[in-house]
């Protein structure tokens, strides 16, 4: 086994060379007045580079199966690389406003967090799935105390790194049991073991759970989701917005691979602890968006909430959750984003307003942005003809597909949950389009940059649940 392993790795070495890159770059500008629209222009332009780059690479191996680079990983590379760019280039104004000293910091933080998610979905083994978890996590932590200067963002950060240590820890506790238990911990080697037994010990049993109440604080999921909104709140809008869509999507593409390779034979057991997590997740966190009038605590709830959803494509591990959960992150991306973006633009123009109440009138002042707020709300909240309404069409006929009475009544439960998560989203079209207000948003002028990334937000919205090849693909490349 030698360092030519390391060229099956194709997509994590480019985006390390663009990491060096983005690096050079910064030193050669640091005093340069066009620092940040230049570094913002070369990231985006390296991460389109690598999006092409993604539809044309083969599956790979490396290192004995430590490494596997598997058809779907690749997609979902390419899916998380796309959201990773709409950061990019939604977050350029924020940076010459608030962070122009730091623009060169930003964009090797985001490289960085984006290539753990790579090694995380591309892992073969706890131990490689554990290390790609964690280059993803503490860059993370950096890009939420971003703002360290101001007293929300130095506690959401304190918060986050505190929450994310203990998770990892747990995590690492449940990983040692499973190695204890198997003796290995290779996901196909520890499948092998498991399925050799007809009951399983409480050292296996508690090692799943472990495991995944670890990787449940990543996705913020209930009970695990204390720490979700203080982060949002406190955190740069761009930063919360790659936080709520791309975290969780390679968490939750992770949390599939995993349960379904190396846990398969104890699906009996984890099918119903994700039962219970996703019905509290789903429901718990509606119930408290309703109550929330800062608009970023609000879509931590929303955020919340819709990671049950995405997890409703893990049930049973089959091909079409895996399609599910792929098309899923991808309308989500787009909406959540587009949502993100109009609050960075409306906080930026309005000397950092985030209260609901801040948009009453908005449609007075500045038709277009909530026009295009109200199609990313809609596209959440699942109503046709948004891709939103296919994107839960597809994960509830995923979970429905196990055919049990449970995973009825889950979905059921999610169906309910749809019709209250359209009363807390309307909240909002009510305060841009009816509520009045005394002292609206002042009319505003938006940038390029904004302008980009809510074109591509918009037409994806608008595109992805009416264009059935993109399903095709995923579905062609969802056996994992």
């Amino acid at each position: 086994m030698g360092y030519s392993q390391f060229l099956n790795m194709i997509p994590e070495a480019l985006l390390v060379l663009a990491l060096i890159i983005v690096f050079f770059a910064d030193f050669c500008l640091h005093k340069s007045e066009r620092k940040v629209g230049v570094l913002g222009k070369l990231t985006a332009a390296l991460l389109l580079c690598q999006t092409i780059m993604l539809t044309t690479v083969a599956p790979a191996e490396a290192f004995g199966g430590m490494y596997v680079a598997s058809q779907a990983a690749q997609v979902m590379k390419l899916i998380l690389t796309f959201g990773t760019f709409i950061v990019v280039v939604m977050a350029e104004p924020w940076l010459e406003n608030e962070a122009r000293k730091y623009a060169g910091e930003f964009h090797l933080l985001v490289l960085s967090t984006l290539l753990g998610m790579y090694i995380m979905m591309s892992s073969g083994s706890f131990l490689l799935f554990f290390l790609g978890l964690e280059t993803a996590s503490v860059p993370m932590a950096c890009l939420v105390a971003f703002d360290k200067w101001k007293k929300k963002s130095a506690e959401a950060a304190a918060k986050y790194v505190l929450v994310a240590t203990f998770s990892s820890g747990v995590m690492l506790y449940g990983i040692s049991f499973i190695y204890a238990a198997t003796g290995t911990l290779y996901f196909g080697d520890v499948a092998n073991a498991l399925s050799d037994r007809y009951m399983f010990s409480p050292l296996q049993l508690m090692g799943l759970v472990f495991f995944f109440s670890g990787l449940a604080f990543k996705l913020s999921l209930v009970p695990f989701h204390f720490w979700t909104a203080d982060t949002y709140e406190g955190a740069p809008t761009p930063i919360t917005g790659y936080l709520s869509v791309c975290s969780k999507g390679a968490a939750a593409f992770a949390a599939l691979v995993i349960l379904a390779k190396a846990f398969g034979p104890m699906i009996d057991y984890w099918e119903y602890m994700l039962y219970v997590v996703i019905v509290l997740s789903i429901t718990i966190a509606n119930l408290f968006a309703i109550r929330q009038s800062e608009l970023k605590r609000f879509m931590a709830f929303s955020s919340i909430s819709q990671a049950g959803y995405i997890m409703l494509a893990v049930i049973g591990g089959s091909q079409m959750g895996m399609t599910s959960l792929m098309y899923y992150v991808l309308v989500y991306i787009v909406a959540n984003m587009a949502v993100f973006t109009v609050i960075s633009t409306v906080e930026q123009n309005n000397g950092g307003a985030t209260k609901m109440s801040d948009y009453d009138g908005l449609y007075q002042t500045n038709p277009k942005l909530a026009f295009l707020m109200t199609l990313a709300l809609f596209s959440l909240a699942g109503i046709p003809p948004f891709a939103g309404m296919f994107s839960k069409f597809f994960v509830f006929m995923a979970a429905a597909e196990q055919g049990s009475f449970w995973a009825y009544f889950v979905v059921f439960v999610a169906l309910v949950n749809t019709v209250v998560s359209l009363y807390y989203y309307l909240l909002i079209v009510k305060a841009m389009y009816i509520k009045p207000s005394d002292s609206p948003l002042p009319t505003f002028k938006t940038d390029v940059n904004t302008r980009v990334a809510l074109a591509l937000c918009t037409a994806g919205i608008a595109l992805f649940g009416i264009c059935s090849c993109i399903y095709d693909y995923l579905f062609a490349a969802s056996a994992f």
